[in-house]
């Protein structure tokens, strides 16, 4: 029987003048170059039957646990980080980002965690990116200095396991962007029909998929929100010690006697009726001052999350890291804990609770003349949702409130309001969709939110805070994370010109761009068909809207300072805007000594010296969140109407390109193509400049904001895609068209029978 003992070649039988293993050692950990077996031979001269005993030496030191073989054939010090080499972003440490070694074999070693040190444009990496970089020892830690973002193609793919005709397995992707599915190399105990997590291999067009995480079930309760978070990669697991530190912060003590105490005061929290939280609640009574003859004093109150998340606890660090949190239809990911977002910093009806407290003092033509901030302890009256606020105030409904809180509120709104109406911010009555399920998951509807008064009420008092907060800030030069919403580019506005001059309106790019612009644009378009869309066109047309320390005002809000302080428990910037108003004004409420809550909790020095980079990071977690959001909503909608496959629609053109037209259904959302070649034998002429496409021998004409019935034809739910068809041509063979499982990424049907008369030619992507 063999030995298994591995043979060790000693030092002192090598050739003369070889290098020794502490000198091998020093070369790979000092080199700025990957530290392969042919750099090493050529650092130290090494030929012929030397270069054979270096082979034999690594081998030795690999096995002794010295040195690991790295991507790209260099070795490094096991334990240690090779010089050069791929690592993913994992984590971010207050503003630092934390990467780890994308390939690491120590076994029973944890992965090192090493610091990011960006240069050139901050914000430029996130979580979930992959870098090469060059990494160095630094104390007692490790550095990376990113030399090149690698491309997303080599990102984890997300899918479904599906399996062909010839019984090979599949990956069909969750994102509609692609359009392709991927062999799977390695399932696994994966089967047909999972959710999976793979890892891409090979290069292109060879990519082939290994499954590393089975998800479950695609079509289960919570599985849309699940693909959202793993595909842009949301932080929804807490760590441990985040969920420690939130249990002892939700026990610090109120300090009932410190704070102002309101709890005399009918405030009234009035929210969504599916509202996760309630960290804001409002009340309002005529003021008795002679010199305010005919105006108001407000309170808007917030939940006092600054008392109970601490700058540089862990707590702080995670609430960072997320910027925001994540609303699905079917659940939350907060950016607290559950113990503060949904409990302690929740405006609990009868509940003392600790809030920050915003007076503000109104005339009566709705300005905000006087304002100050207090710590308070409040006992919220009522938590109401809109719909039932509203129906009190219209006398559909009863309300005990009705009298001492709600129309007190009402009637100072209507100065509000009176304020809002002169200021003219931009006003797009733009639908939202509402996903409604049942309690086992299921959806019972899809529908557009509607729009009351009580919601417009909340909205300016939020607003009018949110004012306050910036002024208050500015007033004692304290440091503002400003909400900024910069006026549209010209390049943007030019493309709106352009637009509209399809439908004959015109739109003069020298005149001085304001928010009353478009709402005049708005007033001349009239009740047409095409208002929707025009409104839709708007606001694309608008920049989008960003967290910094730098004021440049709210363009469509069309005010100049403006920060948000209303909502903490899920918005970060709030964290840091209540932070600044403690210091500010002297606010300060210590934690117990001894504990492991910070004793601190206005802004940090890294808070202030940190205020430009926080801003970038926790702008793009807003945007991802959106997105997460939106694919969500689509594919909620996809699922509802895969049950009505094959029936007519009512949907609304929003785009043209020369292979087919994009349409949503009415009131539901969910955009679908109509490609041409289901739109029968005669060709089509693309007219680019009108967003067109005109029958050559018929003259049927379809353009952007068209209103016309469809067959829904596929509803994907997997990927939130929709298909039509005209009612006259449906797909051939008699039915819609159908992935043809035998050839991934193919469709049956004709070719596309069009003619690009006036078309540019090539790739086209919406």
């Amino acid at each position: 029987m063999a030995s298994t003992q591995k043979h060790k070649t000693p030092d002192k039988v090598r050739p003369a003048g070889f290098p020794t293993r502490d000198q091998v050692m020093d070369f790979i950990t000092t080199s700025d170059q990957p530290a392969g077996k042919r750099e090493i031979a050529k650092a130290f001269g090494l030929k012929g039957q030397e270069k054979i005993a270096l082979k034999a030496l690594l081998k030795d030191m690999a096995d002794e646990g010295l040195i690991d073989l790295g991507p790209a054939r260099a070795f490094h010090k096991l334990g240690g980080v090779p010089k050069v080499t791929v690592l993913r972003i994992i984590d971010v440490d207050d503003t630092t980002l934390i990467a780890t070694p994308e390939r690491w074999e120590a076994e029973g070693q944890p992965a090192p965690r090493l610091r990011v040190v960006e240069r050139g444009k901050r914000g430029a990496l996130t979580i979930g990116d992959r870098i090469l970089a060059r990494t160095e020892e630094a104390g007692r830690g490790w550095v990376a200095h990113p030399m090149k973002k690698l491309a997303k193609a080599t990102e984890m793919l997300l899918g479904v396991v599906e399996e062909m005709a010839d019984g090979k397995l599949w990956l069909r992707p969750v994102d509609k962007r692609i359009r392709k599915d991927t062999p799977i190399s390695d399932a696994g105990t994966a089967k047909k029909g999972d959710l999976v997590l793979a890892e891409p291999s090979g290069r292109p067009p060879r990519i082939s998929a290994r499954v590393t995480d089975i998800l479950g079930d695609p079509f289960a309760p919570r599985s849309f929100s699940l693909i959202a978070i793993h595909k842009h990669g949301i932080p929804h697991v807490f760590p441990e010690a985040t969920e420690e530190e939130a249990l002892v912060a939700a026990a610090l003590p109120l300090h009932e006697e410190k704070r102002e105490d309101l709890r005399h005061l009918p405030i009234v929290a009035i929210d969504p009726v599916d509202a996760r939280d309630h960290d804001d609640a409002v009340w309002a009574e005529a003021d008795s001052d002679p010199d305010n003859s005919g105006g108001f004093r407000a309170i808007v109150a917030i939940a006092d999350v600054s008392y109970y998340v601490r700058p540089g606890s862990a707590l702080d660090r995670e609430a960072r890291k997320r910027g925001n949190s994540v609303y699905f239809p079917d659940l939350v990911v907060p950016m607290l804990p559950h113990q503060l977002s949904s409990d302690m910093c929740s405006l609990r009806a009868g509940q003392d609770r600790a809030a920050m407290a915003c007076h503000l003092t109104i005339n009566a033509q709705g300005k905000v003349t006087a304002w100050r901030f207090s710590r308070a302890v409040i006992r919220v009256a009522s938590v109401m949702a809109y719909e039932d606020a509203q129906a009190a105030i219209d006398g559909t409904g009863e309300h005990e409130l009705l009298e001492t809180a709600l129309k007190p509120l009402w009637a100072c709104w209507a100065l509000l309001h009176k304020a809002r109406l002169a200021r003219e911010p931009l006003a797009l009555d733009l639908p939202e969709r509402r996903v409604v399920l049942d309690e086992w998951g299921k959806i019972v509807s899809v529908a557009v939110r509607e729009r009351l008064d009580a919601h417009m009420l909340i909205e300016d008092y939020m607003i009018a805070a949110n004012v306050a907060a910036a002024k208050a800030l500015e007033a004692k030069k304290a440091p503002v994370m400003y909400r900024v919403h910069e006026p549209p580019s010209r390049d943007k506005l030019v493309a709106l010109k352009e637009y509209l001059a399809t439908f004959d309106i015109e739109f003069a790019l020298g005149q001085v761009i304001r928010p009353a612009t478009f709402n005049h644009l708005i007033k001349r378009v009239g009740e047409v068909e095409a208002k929707p869309q025009i409104m839709e066109q708007i606001l694309r047309s608008q920049t989008q809207a960003y967290y910094s320390p730098q004021n440049m005002g709210h363009f469509g809000l069309a005010l100049g300072s403006y920060g948000h302080f209303t909502s903490p428990i899920r918005r970060y910037a709030d964290l840091l805007v209540h932070r600044a108003l403690v210091g500010a004004y002297g606010l300060e409420l210590p934690a117990p000594k001894g504990g492991i809550i910070p004793d601190r909790s206005s802004l940090s020095q890294e808070d202030y010296e940190n205020m430009g980079k926080v801003g970038e990071m926790i702008s793009g977690h807003e945007r991802r969140a959106m997105e997460a959001e939106r694919d969500t909503v689509d594919r909620y909608v996809a699922a509802f109407l895969a049950a009505h496959v094959g029936e007519l629609v009512k949907a609304r053109i929003t785009g043209v390109q020369n292979f087919g037209f994009f349409a949503t259904v009415d009131g539901l959302g969910g955009d679908g193509l109509v490609p041409v070649s289901t739109m029968g034998a005669e060709r089509f002429f693309y007219d680019e400049a009108g967003k067109a496409l005109e029958g050559v021998e018929s003259g049927d004409r379809y353009t952007v904001g068209q209103r016309l019935e469809l067959r829904l034809a596929e509803a994907d739910p997997i990927n939130g895609s929709l298909r039509f068809e005209l009612p006259d041509h449906p797909a051939p063979r008699g039915g819609p068209m159908k992935r043809d499982r035998t050839r991934p990424g193919s469709h049956r049907g004709r070719p596309i029978n069009i003619r690009h008369m006036g078309a540019k030619r090539g790739k086209h992507k919406r």
